[in-house]
């Protein structure tokens, strides 16, 4: 049912086209006209001015056939970078990069499913209620294209997000809260040579209270923390009078996030003051998390999806976020499943063509069980 040469052409044009975050107009542009000449009518949102990019989220109906409840399919359109002139290299089943850049299957892996997937329901007598299809912009560094969607226009019953690692029949069920930290630490300026004794060095100051964080890195199988970028310093004869730290602490438990962001920036606080120093603190919470129990209706309909293709199911829980913590947030049930993606982020990345295919049949199974069972 699934046409595997269509598929694979359809990943490697998306592949070919630069799509970074912020500057999607390209992708979203293919992406309509390959929509466009299945006979949809998909159209754009205004989510690009809202951040700034040159382009929108992508969204298109498929009507229905039964009067199931409508589900909604999502994958995102930017890559990270290097992902300027990608060039897709086919080895057996392996698509590859050529090694300079990073692949883009996340997420154009899922991309290439959902646009597979309308076209088998476009040329195939495959009973289904409505279908809608979001390819979101900005998803990397901070889901920007789902924050800005607007699900009021979408009433799906249950969203799979397209956008996890693993084979296919994973799914990511639970994910993290993520709180950023920024701390501004003031020390005082002196010249370095003359008179230093005259200043309090803020990245002696800074280096003392990371040092004695109480917790970094893995805290617990359900938490973890880091610090990722230290920035300070005016010149190399100048006391720095100022560096700026900023880290994330994240939690599946919305109580330990909490605790753990008080333990920090406490500790952090304490210690900066006794080193004579002063600190601002900035907490902002990026974006919720989610739990879907295994019993949920949105599970059911995978696994019975699943069991027919004979693909096991294996239910995780990801220390990531995805556009699923957004439209969990939103209201609506979802979980993000695998479409084989593997080394992601790297120029080392790779899918095989049989996951991507395997992926798609899975899409369109779900599509067609959760119109058998009328849900």
């Amino acid at each position: 049912m699934v046409n595997r040469e269509r598929i694979t052409r359809t990943f490697c044009d998306l592949v070919r086209v630069d799509s970074i975050a912020g500057q999607e107009r390209q992708m979203a542009d293919a992406i309509r006209e390959k929509l466009k000449a299945l006979g949809y009518e998909p159209y754009e949102d205004n989510a690009g001015q809202t951040i700034g990019g040159n382009a929108g989220n992508v969204i298109v109906k498929i009507p229905g056939s039964t009067k199931a409840a409508p589900l909604l399919f999502m994958a995102h359109m930017d890559t990270v970078e290097p992902g300027r002139g990608k060039v897709p290299v086919i080895d057996g089943d392996l698509i590859k990069s050529d090694g300079t850049t990073v692949l883009g299957g996340d997420d154009l892996a899922g991309a290439a499913c959902m646009i597979e997937a309308a076209a088998v329901l476009a040329e195939r007598n495959i009973p289904h209620g409505d279908v809608y299809a979001v390819f979101t912009i900005a998803e990397e560094g901070g889901f920007f294209g789902a924050r800005a969607l607007d699900v009021s226009a979408i009433p799906a019953k249950f969203a799979y997000v397209l956008d996890d690692e693993g084979p296919i029949g994973t799914a990511a069920v639970q994910a993290p809260s993520y709180n950023r930290l920024r701390f501004v630490v003031k020390g005082r300026a002196a010249h370095a040579g003359l008179c230093p004794e005259n200043g309090i060095n803020a990245i002696k100051v800074a280096a003392a209270a990371i040092a004695e964080l109480p917790c970094m890195g893995r805290i617990d199988q359900e938490s973890t923390c880091n610090i990722g970028i230290i920035h300070g310093g005016r010149a190399r004869n100048i006391v720095p009078d100022e560096v700026v730290i900023e880290g994330e602490v994240r939690s599946i438990s919305d109580e330990k996030l909490k605790h753990f962001t008080s333990l920090l920036t406490d500790s952090f606080q304490k210690t900066v003051q006794r080193e004579g120093g002063t600190v601002e603190t900035e907490v902002e919470t990026m974006y919720g998390g989610y739990s879907i129990a295994a019993d949920h209706p949105i599970l059911q309909l995978l696994q019975k999806a699943a069991s027919r293709l004979n693909i096991p199911v294996n239910l995780h829980s990801t220390g990531g976020g995805s556009d699923t913590n957004i439209i969990n947030g939103k209201g609506i049930p979802a979980v993000d499943i695998s479409v084989g993606m593997c080394n992601v982020h790297s120029t080392d990345e790779q899918i095989a063509i049989s996951d991507i295919v395997k992926a798609c049949e899975l899409v369109l199974e779900i599509i067609r069980t959760h119109a058998e069972e009328g849900q």
